[in-house]
């Protein structure tokens, strides 16, 4: 659970504060980190300073940014090459779903095309023309897909990347904006080759033909070999697609990180512990705010408290794919009874209660762990409204049914 506590001596001390707030921070890998180290080091001159309003501006701010800076993810590649299934994947839909891109073994996508995020809204994936179509000659291609609105590009191939591929990677570099290769449909590939040579084939050798194959074009024309990322669009937690969000999620700013971060389908349980700690933090902020403005004694849980508890608990359960709407989806695609999946979930009854003395207890339940927990990053006397505590149970139970689903319907596959 995200630690909250330090030495009660301590409470009116700003230098404390500040040893606080840093050794949170300081625990935290910088491409982790939802917010920049300027607006870290900004915060601890306004602690060391007893400018409590600056700090509350400045997290106010960070926090602000972080909940409404939208993110541009470019796409593009050939006909066929899989662009559509490759957003699609992302923004965890099936092709006959309601605003999924639309896939084709024939060039569906003839002008730029924006698929917002079902759940980060923040979030958008344009689907772009290949380059080198009538209506997008290489020459004119940046300039007609707008550019500079995209954080970076992701370039597809299912086979070896073209001239025109490569040529747009130049540009773009160039333009000083990142890129990524990405290798589609090697689980096809890797079945045929299975049907061709089944007492000779070799899985890790064939996907290294596969990867040989693609970096031998770069060579071919002069140009420094990048990564390439093999991935397959409907089996996302095999071959590099982790590896791929791993370093997508390390080149975007930190205030971009956090709602990327959440937009990534729950694969693996690294995924699931990556979006659990992110979330910890923007938690941990709004929490770190509300103790340093507060002057009113911890009260009861009230009514108005207890819908917002919901709303969050709520908004946590969708992030994790542990919804009803998520687990009804899961269950139909592994073929795992949806009441199979519903038994193993904890989350939603957290806030089942007929009484207010029972939100009571659970909360003074969550105190007593957070207070046994030693060198915790905020001072104990800092006043914390009850509903952060029961933030970080929310959080902490939702990324546990997460995995637990996780390892029920793998267990199925």
């Amino acid at each position: 659970m995200g630690q909250l506590f330090s030495d009660a001596s301590k409470n009116e001390d700003n230098g404390d504060l500040v040893s606080s707030f840093t050794k949170y921070f300081k625990k935290i890998k910088t491409e982790n980190k939802i917010i920049s180290q300027e607006t870290i080091h900004l915060i601890e001159l306004h602690l060391k300073n007893g400018n409590i309003q600056g700090v509350n501006s400045v997290i106010n701010d960070a926090l602000k940014n972080i909940d409404s800076i939208p993110i541009n993810i470019a796409v593009t590649g050939e006909s066929g090459a899989g662009k559509s299934s490759f957003i699609n994947a992302l923004r965890g839909v099936g092709p006959e779903d309601q605003g999924a891109a639309e896939e084709g073994v024939t060039e569906t996508t003839m002008m730029r095309t924006p698929y917002k995020h079902p759940k980060i809204k923040t979030l958008t994936f344009w689907d772009l023309p290949g380059i080198g179509t009538k209506n997008f000659p290489p020459k004119d291609y940046l300039e007609k897909v707008n550019f500079q609105e995209y954080d970076f590009f992701v370039i597809v191939s299912a086979l070896r990347f073209t001239k025109h591929e490569l040529d747009l990677a130049k540009a773009i570099r160039f333009m000083k904006k990142n890129y990524y290769f990405v290798r589609t449909k090697v689980d096809i590939d890797l079945q045929n080759e299975k049907e061709s040579k089944p007492r000779t084939f070799e899985r890790e050798k064939t996907l290294k033909q596969i990867r040989s194959y693609c970096l031998n074009t770069f060579t071919q024309n002069n140009m420094d070999v990048p990564q390439i990322f093999l991935i397959s669009n409907k089996h996302l937690s095999d071959y590099d697609f982790p590896v791929l969000m791993d370093t997508l999620i390390k080149d975007l700013s930190n205030q971009k990180r956090h709602n990327f971060m959440l937009s990534l389908p729950n694969i693996t349980e690294a995924v699931i512990d990556r979006k659990h700690k992110s979330m910890q933090q923007h938690i941990w902020l709004e929490a770190f705010k509300a103790g340093l403005l507060a002057t009113v004694p911890v009260v009861g849980i009230l009514t108005n408290d207890v819908k917002k508890l919901k709303v969050k608990l709520n908004h946590y359960r969708v992030l994790f794919g542990v919804d009803d709407a998520s687990l009804e989806a899961i269950a139909k695609d592994s073929q795992v009874p949806v009441e199979q999946l519903k038994k193993i979930i904890k989350s939603p009854f957290l806030l089942e209660t007929k009484n207010k003395e029972t939100l009571e207890e659970m909360l003074l339940k969550c105190l007593k762990i957070f207070a046994s927990i030693r060198g915790g990053p905020l001072a104990s006397g800092l006043y914390f409204r009850k509903t952060f505590y029961l933030e970080f149970l929310f959080l902490d139970t939702v990324t546990e049914d997460a995995k637990v689903r996780l390892r029920e319907t793998y267990s199925k596959i």
